[in-house]
């Protein structure tokens, strides 16, 4: 069944794919003399295709949630816009694309190194012959792999100064929404990509169910950041990560201190937080954001300010003075 409708959705997408590649962009890149780049355009068209279905589907269902049920009531919802351009920039790859032609050589050289030093990928695949070789079990194995290396990339996020800076774009929004989830720092995003790329060449996720993987994970996290009251309950709220447990995380005090303290790293479940003890399952509404906004620093309220003072302060970070005083 989980195979069928894989199986069903690829083949629309590259229905899509196909249509979309000859009668819009082959044409153009004919006319720039870009045929060199002809055939990895067209398999970058497929991201871009499931990226824009994300999108329609993740406002169509959570937009009347927030409409309906909203946690917070904002008079100017002007500080969501700048996330719905982020948004776009995450989900269609218009960032990705960019470096795209920089990182596959790159990819490809591993394995050839790695080949070259008889290492072969991990095959979680045949971990169990006959089970897990089964779709939906090696998807569910791929997905929980890539959620335990989430839940320490974020912990990583935080814990590291440098790196704090740069998702501390993502936390320095005080009006939480379906948008907020792909507010991140463009750097931030090439370390994201970069290493949960590896992390699926080397436990052999294929390319069809990555995107799959990929689809799923970023709609998940778009309902983790809803402003909509959803109550997962008791037992649904422990097995997967709901939008008030995500939401304490974004609670200033609580979830987040730069590299002090935090909790709710978990991505998409949050086991993890539960065994190594990082768990709040406190309910009270507390405001979201940083610190330091609330005293008076300015995190930008455009893309790009945003993305300038995150290396101001990184810069501030490494100056001489602050760290000749242990800051």
């Amino acid at each position: 069944m989980f195979h069928l409708i894989v199986s069903s959705l690829d083949s629309f997408v590259s229905a899509l794919q196909t249509l979309l590649y000859i009668d819009v962009v082959q044409p153009l890149l004919f006319k720039f003399d870009w045929m060199d780049y002809d055939e990895d355009t067209y398999d970058r068209l497929y991201w871009v295709i499931v990226g824009a279905l994300t999108i329609v589907a993740m406002y169509a269902v959570l937009r009347p949630l927030e409409a309906l049920r909203p946690i917070e009531k904002w008079e100017n919802r002007k500080a969501v816009r700048v996330d719905v351009l982020y948004t776009f920039i995450a989900k269609l790859g218009v960032f990705n694309l960019f470096f795209f032609f920089a990182f596959q050589p790159f990819f490809d050289n591993l394995q050839v190194w790695l080949r070259f030093k008889n290492i072969s990928n991990i095959d979680l695949d045949n971990l169990w012959p006959g089970v897990t070789s089964q779709p939906i079990v090696a998807f569910l194995i791929y997905l929980a792999v890539l959620d335990f290396a989430g839940y320490w990339y974020h912990r990583w996020q935080h814990r590291i100064g440098i790196w704090w800076e740069l998702h501390a774009v993502h936390h320095s929004q005080r009006q939480m929404s379906l948008w907020c989830d792909d507010r991140n720092h463009l750097l931030d995003d090439v370390i994201q990509a970069c290493f949960f790329a590896a992390i699926a060449l080397a436990i052999g996720v294929p390319p069809a169910q990555f995107v799959v993987l990929s689809a799923v994970t970023n709609f998940a996290q778009s309902i983790q950041h809803v402003n909509a009251k959803l109550n997962y309950g008791w037992l649904l709220e422990r097995l997967i990560v709901s939008p008030t447990f995500h939401r304490r995380h974004h609670a200033v005090g609580y979830g987040h201190e730069g590299t002090a303290y935090g909790c709710n790293f978990g991505v998409l479940f949050p086991w993890w937080d539960m065994l190594f003890k990082t768990a709040s399952w406190n309910r009270t509404l507390e405001p979201t954001g940083i610190r330091q906004q609330f005293e008076g620093e300015s995190y930008g309220e455009g893309f790009f300010s945003q993305h300038w003072l995150a290396f101001v302060r990184i810069a501030r970070r490494l100056s001489p003075k602050r760290r000749a005083a242990g800051i």
